[in-house]
């Protein structure tokens, strides 16, 4: 990989190769960011609404006077 840019001028490894390569693969790399961060919102929201029912079954068994349902 290296003969193949050795005589190749510096904008042509930095600029021209990621462009390419943003443009080949660019929907590729956007569905993966978005799988990514569709998944850590539903982590996110499963964690959220975990806390929360925990939060509410505590607030109910201290509150209760009978100390069950």
């Amino acid at each position: 990989m290296r003969e193949i840019f050795a005589g190749m001028p510096w904008w042509v490894k930095w600029i021209a190769v990621p462009v390419i390569a943003i443009v080949v693969f660019g929907s590729l790399i956007a569905s993966i960011v978005g799988f990514v961060v569709g998944l850590l919102f539903k982590v996110l929201l499963f964690v959220v609404l975990i806390g929360g029912l925990v939060f509410v079954v505590r607030k109910f068994m201290s509150s209760s006077s009978g100390g069950g349902w």
